[in-house]
């Protein structure tokens, strides 16, 4: 009887040693912000340069997506990932910054990748050695989609920022100079209607200023407001001859209204310090700013839908971001009515 209870034994211990085997485990993981992996945002950016570097170096990946919109289940996907054999986890966005904060303590031998902010919980911020933090010139990215509005031909010009935090403040900013120096090589006046919308979602009444805009001349806005770009593209549809500039990634296949994008070069920056990790280079405890320079902004490289902005133009432009010849304001403290130098750009900001 003993004999036989041993070989049972034994074979339940071997089938299970099988099972615990055969489940697959990822090296690269990426935790959603709740949302989908193709939200044409922060989620499908960062995947893209995670399935690019493993895909090149034949490493296994994989996704994981919150229960809810809330801190603590972000970081329940985050040990479910390390769980599952994560070496280097990827968090996309700002509403990471209480997890990771936890996470980073809590797997001190897991690298992690945050996008667009710090590790931080009840106003404290610690970047770990195993985490680094991306940001990107927002200022830049604003400026060539200020400039190829002006040097595709447009004159009435719209901005709509979601809230007035750093990020957006910046992208404005940019938009302003860029408008700025393209009306000075062409020697046009420029208007630029102005306006913190108080919310990135999509509700009825970004739709309504955007079209009364519109209807009053506008001819392109810049919307750097999350989901209130399909405010601003609803109300271009149903216009004659307007158009739209995304923010953060390519949103031209959202509408053909889409003119271009002031793009956060996600795929570039992931893709970027995975290289890092895999080379011995994690650049841990560091905040870093991408910029022109190291390839981590940049417009949508369609140019089908301008008139006249060229990719040679754009090319050099882009040129003079890289090497320094122009510095745009990246300090979003400024008083954007009093302190930016604004000579042949007339501003309407918005209350």
């Amino acid at each position: 009887m003993k004999k036989i209870f041993g070989l049972i034994l034994a074979t339940v211990l071997v089938f299970v040693l099988s099972a615990c085997n055969s489940v697959p485990t990822y090296e690269i993981a990426l935790v959603t912000d709740h949302g989908p992996i193709d939200d044409r945002s922060f989620n499908q950016g960062a995947w893209e340069g995670v399935e690019a570097y493993a895909e090149e170096h034949d490493i296994t990946y994989t996704y994981y997506r919150p229960a809810e919109d809330s801190g603590s289940a972000r970081l329940d996907a985050i040990r479910l990932a390390v769980d599952s054999g994560a070496k280097v986890v990827v968090t996309p966005g700002f509403a990471f910054g209480e997890a990771v904060y936890q996470a980073q303590d809590e797997f001190p031998d897991v690298k992690f990748i945050l996008l667009d902010t710090q590790p931080s919980l009840d106003g404290d911020t610690n970047i770990a050695d195993n985490t680094v933090s991306i940001f990107y010139a927002e200022e830049q990215a604003g400026f060539l989609a200020g400039y190829a509005a002006v040097k595709n031909g447009f004159t009435d010009l719209g901005f709509f920022g979601g809230i007035s935090v750093p990020a957006v403040i910046r992208f404005g900013i940019g938009f302003l100079e860029g408008a700025e120096y393209a009306a000075e090589e062409d020697d046009v006046d420029v208007t630029v209607h102005y306006k913190y919308l108080g919310t990135f979602a999509a509700v009825p009444e970004n739709k309504t200023l955007a079209s009364s805009w519109f209807n009053s001349g506008t001819e392109v806005i810049f919307s750097a407001a999350g989901g209130a770009v399909n405010n601003a593209i609803s109300a271009a549809e149903e216009a004659t001859g307007k158009w739209v500039i995304g923010a953060n990634v390519d949103q031209q296949d959202m509408s053909d209204t889409v003119l271009t994008s002031a793009q956060k070069l996600l795929k570039n920056s992931v893709y970027l310090v995975l290289e890092q990790y895999y080379n011995d280079e994690f650049p841990g405890g560091e905040a870093l700013t991408l910029d022109a320079s190291q390839d981590g902004i940049g417009l949508t490289l369609d140019f089908s839908r301008y008139d006249t902005f060229t990719e040679a133009q754009y090319n050099a432009i882009l040129d003079d971001l890289v090497d320094g010849t122009i510095i745009v304001t990246s300090d979003f403290t400024i008083d954007i009515n009093s302190d930016l130098d604004l000579t042949r750009v007339t501003l309407i900001f918005e209350e």
